[in-house]
Order: structure tokens, then sequence, then C-alpha cells
């Protein structure tokens, strides 16, 4: 039987092979390291390869650290979890009601700066600076931005509430927040390669970074440079919701740290891996399909076979990061990315497998949209499909128009954020199409695309 190292080695190639894994991954059993590996390059011109103790930008999955700060910072009585944030913003009257806990388990209601990150870029390009993470507070005064409900009343997640957090554990301490993380987390996790600073706006503090890196006009390039995603410049000087930047090994001392004690106690940590709870008693659910709450900085989960699963997330663009930890079993997984991947079928069919291998189980094989698009499809219909068609309302996905290009369909569609999106349609099967960027399948037939539930005609 083939074993974990060898199965995860080649997914990794697998996807590599596709275009859509670049970055580093490492998975141990009671603290051994069963695997681990790096392919891909940390530059976007491909000369400088990825080694196992390349540094990466790990986004959200810098969030269990944010919450362990603010635990240290409840341990050493500055703050409480129930205290109401107008005690210390009392600026923040529009989000009465709004304690510590609300922000740590996304219950507060308080809306993500990204849905309204002009003020960021305005700033960045206006005055020429990035803001800091202090400005959170007048970023939520000059866009009074309203809640998406009373606290407690749902689960939204709120990039914004780690910034506040992470200015309160600065306030409250009296202690820089990079400087709080390095002194009570880092170092006392030996995590000797993991900084919280501002790349973007300082400059590289690591000799091993990979840089962010996205596919632009059919070539890569680095996230800062990107005419789609360079605003990424803007949001630098934010702490709390991001910019922890570390490697693979580090993040396997952070899973031991946690395990021995050495930041959070047990009592601690058994609070930071419980489920918030809605108003009404209920979990607040974090993700229904996974049957996921979240608890203090960490999505909280269980598997039938191995126990409690606590996992976090991270993206931003050119960067993809994954940590889980299976807390009875021992089990820890580390996935890094510093390139956005191309196809999204052979992505996810990568975590997938990984997962698989975690739970003892096969892989399925990593298929991406060459793979399943039908081969010398009968085109005599295609020219009918192209043209421009009706926008429905309500809709996150909005097919725009159709047209030919070099022989095969291409199309133009709209994200709920309204940015514009173009990509091939490969044929699926009578009528049906799918891109590499997404799962949405579109059929077309009758002078209209059909896909979710919608039916949008041609105009």
């Amino acid at each position: 039987m083939t074993d974990k190292h060898t199965k995860m080695e080649n997914l990794a190639r697998e996807l590599n092979e596709k275009d859509s894994f670049n970055g580093a991954w490492l998975y141990a059993e009671q603290g051994k390291i069963v695997s681990k590996g790096a392919l891909g390059f940390r530059d976007p011109e491909g000369k400088l390869p990825i080694t196992e103790d390349t540094i990466f930008q790990l986004a959200s999955v810098s969030k269990t650290f944010t919450a362990a700060a603010v635990m240290l910072t409840v341990r050493e009585g500055g703050l409480r979890l129930d205290d109401e944030i107008t005690t210390y913003f009392p600026e923040l009257t529009a989000y009465a009601g709004v304690t510590v806990r609300h922000l740590l388990n996304h219950t507060s209601g308080i809306p993500d700066y990204f849905d309204d990150a002009d003020w960021f870029i305005n700033i960045w390009k206006e005055e020429k600076r990035v803001p800091g993470n202090d400005e959170i507070l007048r970023f939520l005064l000059e866009t009074k931005a309203k809640p998406y409900f009373a606290p407690g009343e749902g689960l939204h997640y709120s990039n914004t509430g780690y910034n506040l957090l992470a200015l309160l554990v600065e306030r409250r301490s009296g202690m820089p927040y990079e400087d709080f993380l390095q002194q009570k987390i880092f170092a006392p996790a030996g995590m000797t390669a993991t900084r919280c600073c501002h790349i973007r706006r300082d400059g590289v503090p690591f000799e091993n970074y990979a840089q962010a890196t996205v596919f632009e006009d059919g070539k890569w390039v680095a996230d800062v440079d990107s005419d789609e995603d360079g605003d990424v410049v803007a949001f630098d000087g934010l702490n709390g919701d991001d910019y922890v930047f570390t490697n693979l090994f580090d993040m396997l001392r952070w899973d031991r740290a946690l395990r021995e004690g050495k930041v959070l106690t047990a009592e601690e940590q058994k609070l930071a891996y419980t489920p918030g709870k809605l108003n009404s008693g209920e979990d607040a659910v974090y993700d229904a399909d996974d049957g996921l709450g979240y608890g203090l900085g960490w999505a909280v989960g269980s598997d039938e076979e191995l126990g409690r699963v606590v996992s976090h997330s991270g993206g931003m663009p050119g960067v993809a990061t994954w940590f889980e930890r299976f807390l009875d079993a021992d089990r820890v997984l580390v996935i890094l990315s510093n390139r956005d991947y191309r196809d999204v079928r052979a992505y996810l069919g990568y975590w997938d497998g990984m997962e698989a291998i975690v739970r003892d189980e096969e892989p399925e094989p990593i298929v991406c949209i060459e793979d399943i698009a039908v081969k010398d499809p009968d085109k005599s219909n295609w020219e009918s499909i192209c043209g421009k068609y009706e926008h429905p309302e309500d809709a996150d996905f909005i097919v725009d128009e159709v047209w030919m290009e070099d022989g095969e369909l291409h199309a133009r569609a709209f994200d709920e954020d309204g940015d514009e999106m173009k990509f091939r349609l490969y044929p699926l099967g009578e009528n049906e199409f799918g891109r590499k960027g997404g799962m949405l399948k579109l059929t077309f037939g009758d002078g209209c695309v059909k896909f979710d539930d919608y039916t949008c005609r041609k105009l």
C-alpha cells in the first residue's frame, strides 16, 4: 500500500503539472512529520524555487494568533470576553451591544471592510500612504457602515472585527500589536521564522519570501503589480485579520505549542474550540455544508473516526493557506501557496485528496476541465449562442456576453461585486459548457442561457 507521503507528493505534483499548485505542504501525526514538500517558485518570473522553509503570507490563518492574543490579554486582566467594545471605543455608538466575544466568533454584525474597500484604496492613492490599523475606527465612522444584524443575531465573517481585536490588544497591553505577538506567542512557541509585519508597506524582511502572484493577461505577475489586484497595498497596514508570515515548520511548532500548553491553557483552548452561540441559543453556523461552527479564532467541526477538528483557511490574491488540527487524533495538515490556481476543479480535487489521505482514505485522481471537456465537439450551432444576455437582478454571477474567438467560445461575466471576468467556455455536453475558474455550468438553448436557478434570455 502506498504510504501517505508518496500519495501527498503525487497529488501535489499532479496539480503542479496542471498549473494549479505552487507552494508547500506538511502533514504530521503525534508531532512527527509524515509528509512534507515544496513545488514551484516564489517569484513571478519562475527563477527562485520554493523550498520547505520558504516564508508565506498566512492571510486569515493569522486569526488564530489574534484570538490567542485576545485570550492572553483577558488572562492578564486587560479585557473580558463579554465587555462591550464601546467601553474601549466609545465613538462606535452604531455598534452598541457588540462584545469582544462577538468579534471573535463573527457574530457582531460589524461589516467587513472589504464591503467598502475603496475607502482604503482612496487613502493609498490620494494621500500616498497605507492606512494603519488604528484607522479602522475612522473607517467605520466615516463610511457609516450599517451592521449586518443586531449583535448575536447571526454569523457573518468580518475581517473588520479582527482589526478591532488587534487594536484592543495593542491599547490594553500598551504594546505594539506586532511586538505583542512576537513576545507572547511566537517566542514562547519557538516560532523563530515567524513575523507579523507589513511587507508591501515596509519592505520584505525575509530572504526566502514567497511573493503572492496572480495570473493576468496570460502571465504571472506579483500581486502588487497587478492591474486588478494591485490594490492589496492599501490594506497592508491592517492587523488582526492577516499579515502573519511564516513557514511550514513554524506552523507545526504552533500546533505543538498549543497542544503542550505553552501559550494557552487547556481551559482557554477548550473555550476557543467551542462554537459560538446566537441569541436564540442555537450554534452560530459558519459553514452549513461542512457542519462547522466558529469558536474563538477557529472553525470547529468533528470527524466521525478522528474526533474533534479545528481549522482555518486563508485567501488573498495569489495566496491560499490551510491549517487543520485533529485534536483527538493528534494530526495536523498545513498547506501554503503563493500563486492563484488556474483550474478550480483540479484545485478542489487536490484539497479533497489531501483530506482523504489525512483520514486514511484513498484520494481520487485530480481532474481538470480539459480532462472532462468534449473532444472534437460539433460547433455548428455555436454562432447562434453568441450575443448579449439579460441580467437577473438578484444573481451574484451574471453572464453578459458570449462570442467566438479563434474557433472557441468565450464569455464575459460579472461577479457580485460588479467585477468583470472573461473566460473560455469548454463544451461539457450537449449545449452545456463550463470554465476553468469555477464550477458553474452554463446550458444554452431556445435563445437563452440557464445556470443555477436562472434562465436569461438572449437580447
